[in-house]
Order: C-alpha cells, then structure tokens, then sequence
C-alpha cells in the first residue's frame, strides 16, 4: 500500500497569495504616501535656522522695549460689523498700528488688520472676515523710530476681549 500525497499547484495555495497581498498592499500604500508627501510639502518647518534665530532676537527687542515704555492694551472685536477695536494704554501713542491674528496651524486663515489712531484715543481697524478660534494675536506699533510688540495666544471671537501686554 503506497500513499501518495497530491501537492496542489503553487497558485493554489492559501499562503502563497496572502502573503502576496501583503507585498502589493505595502507598495501601494508606500507609493500612495509618498505621492501625499510631495504634494503637500510641511510648511511649519524651516530650512533656515540662522535667520530664525535673528528673527527671535529681532521679537525678543521689540518685546522688550513694549515692556520699558509700559504698554498694554485690550482688543475687542466684533464680527458681525467687521471690525476690531484697541485701548491702548502707555507711553506710546502712534498713529498707526498693525494686528496680526495669525493661525498656529493653518497659514491661509492667517489675518492682518491695520488699526488707526481715533479722536477718542481709541484704535479702529476692518477686517476681511470673521475670526475666531485659538490665534496668536500680535500688535505691532512704533516709537522713536524702533518697533514695539505685543504678542498673546489667545482665544479670540466675536464680543471677547483680549488682554495684551499682561
């Protein structure tokens, strides 16, 4: 009595197609991911880190100097009527100022608004479209020719008001 064992062919085999399975599926997810990659490049990182560092040593003097002359301010806005209003409160009264509410993630929803000094000591300023949402909210002004900074991460939306400089 002679038992003969009948050995399927390769291409019938379980194994042999799961694990191939495997193998395509890696290669096309692998390729799939760097298509994404190179599309979409990160934009919070940068090549540059010298002229990062002088860029902090440039913010850290402009705080700095908002400190000395003691200013502070406190920001409504209000989107309904598209504007942003400013006290402000120190030892510097420019004309102008610039507020930038900028995004910590997202670039495009980044905003600036150019604020200008009222009769009521006040400061006013239009703004494009709503904003709310956690921001990094940054007033910039001017005294004797150097440049001073205020700069929070707040929380801002319509009615709220924020506190810069505290």
């Amino acid at each position: 009595m002679q038992s003969e064992i009948q050995a399927k062919p390769w291409y019938k085999e379980f194994w042999v197609w799961f694990i191939l399975s495997l193998l395509g599926s890696s290669i096309v997810l692998g390729t799939s991911l760097l298509i994404i990659a190179t599309r979409n490049p990160p934009g919070l990182i940068s090549d540059n880190y010298y002229d990062v560092g002088k860029g902090i040593n440039t913010s850290l003097e402009r705080e700095n100097l908002a400190i000395r002359l003691q200013i502070k301010g406190e920001l409504l806005l209000d989107n309904d009527a598209g504007t942003a209003t400013l006290q402000l409160t120190g030892l510097s009264r420019p004309q102008q100022l610039v507020l930038n509410l900028v995004s910590p993630t997202q670039p495009e929803r980044d905003r600036r608004v150019v604020l200008q000094l009222r009769d009521d000591g006040r400061y006013f300023g239009q703004m494009v479209d709503a904003v709310e949402g956690r921001r990094f909210v940054e007033l910039i002004g001017q005294e004797g020719g150097n440049d001073w900074r205020l700069f929070e991460e707040e929380e801002v939306g319509s009615g709220k008001t924020v506190l810069l400089g505290d």
